[in-house]
Parts: structure tokens; C-alpha cells; sequence
């Protein structure tokens, strides 16, 4: 069974708004084994909105916050490992956005960080073919870990 990391780093305040850590790793794992074949290691950083915006900012040339950014890398380190890249995911955004969509935070965040590890691999929705690909891999991946079709 491939050996898969996911490296978390909280740079908020207060975490308590979003699912723990435990629960993250494991939608990670089943994620990253039904996606990669090997050994992988994926960076997560949980962010405040002002850290997203100015990343958004930097990176994308958007002043705004947004939900999810990844960058991929798509490396192997000493060990063999695929190193995925990072995935920055914004926690005040992941609130709201579940308040206005009538989701849960916790399945809101899961779809985010599914959507995040699927752009590390090269995934996008820029055109209708690639997102209704996307779609369906985030609708599997999701109903995978118990939640329903988070485009519902």
C-alpha cells in the first residue's frame, strides 16, 4: 500500500471552525490512493483571508480571497517519493462559502482540498471537457468519503 504524507501547517489563529486534523489526513489517504500510484507527500496550509488574498495576489494577479490555490511541483525527493506540491485553502472563506451554499463546513472542505489535490496532478476547468472531467473525479471522490455531489 502506497505510503502517502500530508504535511499540515495552520497559520490561523483559531482552527476550531474546520474538521481536525485527523479527519483531514484521512480524506487525504483515500484521495491520494484512489489518484496516485506510489508513494506521495502533499503540503496543506490553512490560511486567514489575508494571507489568501495576497497569494492570490502574487501568484494569480487577483486582489481578492479565494477558496482554494494549489501549486503544483510534481518532484520526487530522495526517498522516491512524489512530492505533490502545496495546497493553500482559506478557512474564513470555507465558512462562508458553506453558510451561503447550505453545506457543511466539514464536506465543503473536503470537496476544496479534493479540488486542490486534483489540480497538483495537472486537472482544470478552464474548458468544458477538462471540468466536466474534473466534476466527475470530485463527485467520486466525495461520495467515496460518504458526502453527496458537491455541485448540487
Amino acid at each position: 500500500m502506497p505510503d502517502h504524507q500530508l504535511d499540515i501547517q495552520w497559520c490561523v489563529a483559531e482552527h476550531t471552525q474546520l474538521p481536525g486534523e485527523d479527519l483531514i489526513r484521512h480524506w487525504a489517504n483515500v484521495c491520494l490512493r484512489e489518484l496516485i500510484d506510489g508513494d506521495a507527500e502533499v503540503c496543506l496550509r490553512i490560511v486567514d483571508v489575508s494571507e489568501i488574498r495576497s497569494i492570490n495576489l502574487t501568484y494569480r494577479g487577483r486582489d481578492e480571497a479565494t477558496n482554494v490555490i494549489s501549486f503544483p511541483n510534481d518532484s520526487l525527493d530522495e526517498n522516491g517519493r512524489i512530492l505533490l506540491g502545496d495546497i493553500v485553502i482559506c478557512q474564513e472563506v470555507v465558512a462562508t462559502e458553506s453558510k451561503q451554499q447550505g453545506k457543511s463546513v466539514e464536506a465543503h472542505f473536503a470537496h476544496l482540498l479534493i479540488h486542490g489535490i486534483l489540480h497538483l496532478q495537472g486537472h482544470d476547468h478552464f474548458l468544458d471537457d477538462q471540468a466536466d472531467r474534473m466534476e466527475r473525479i470530485e463527485i467520486d471522490l466525495m461520495e467515496n468519503l460518504g458526502y453527496g455531489n458537491p455541485y448540487e
